[in-house]
């Protein structure tokens, strides 16, 4: 009887042990559910990219709009205010050869109009006084930045470079005779406007044909023509 009893108490070698099973089935569920955590992760930082990627469309639509819109490049514009002559003497000789003697000033009051919201930074530019399609003179119109909205106002002289205006004496009698002298001034504005940190160029053309009366010294006729670039 004590045999028996002995070889009922002695286990399977083929049996799991009591609470096997239970450990295994726990380690494998602890797994899946490590691979089903990493999965969410990857779902989340996708999802965050997409989101972030339509914030910045969006954003970048908003600007554009605002930037054709609100912000829109507009023309600048270089107005002649004013054309007189500072200082006019002319004489004639006719013998022994003709010839003509000329000092001729203008003083030239212009102002350049910015619309823009926003500044206009404009480079070193120039205006010209030109005759019978020559440049007999020139100033210098030096660098400077107009504020949104702002209209500036600048005092220029043009002298007449006798040498080139004596070039060619004969048209230059032939228009003293008549009684008048025809001039053109030529004003160019170049610069850039800022916008969203793009710059875009601009440059203003201001053309003014004169007509100068020999017998009065003063300006009798002045037509101007206004241009711009983008």
């Amino acid at each position: 009887m004590d045999v028996e009893s002995s070889s009922k108490q002695k286990q399977d070698p083929t049996q799991a042990p009591p609470g096997g099973m239970s450990r295994m089935r726990n380690t494998s569920t602890s797994y899946r559910g490590g691979g089903g955590g990493g999965g969410g992760s990857h779902r989340r930082c996708r999802n965050i990219c997409v989101v972030s990627a339509i914030v910045l469309i969006v954003i970048v639509i908003v600007l554009v709009i605002v930037g054709v819109t609100v912000f829109k490049v507009k023309h600048p514009v270089t107005t002649i205010d004013s054309v007189s002559l500072q200082d006019f003497q002319i004489s004639v000789a006719v013998l022994p050869t003709i010839s003509v003697k000329l000092n001729l000033t203008l003083a030239t009051q212009v102002s350049i109009s910015n619309p823009n919201k926003l500044g206009f930074k404009y480079t070193n530019s120039s205006a010209y006084l030109d005759y019978g399609g020559d440049t007999v003179g020139q100033a210098t119109i030096p660098a400077g930045t107009i504020s949104a909205g702002q209209t500036l106002p600048m005092n220029l002289t043009l002298t007449v470079m006798a040498d080139r205006l004596l070039s060619n004496v004969s048209e230059l009698f032939s228009d003293v005779t008549k009684g008048t002298l025809p001039l053109t001034t030529y004003t160019r504005i170049s610069g850039n406007v800022t916008i969203l940190f793009v710059k875009i160029h601009v440059v203003s053309y201001t053309t003014c044909n004169l007509l100068i009366s020999v017998a009065d010294r003063n300006i009798s006729s002045n037509d101007c023509t206004y241009k711009t670039k983008l």
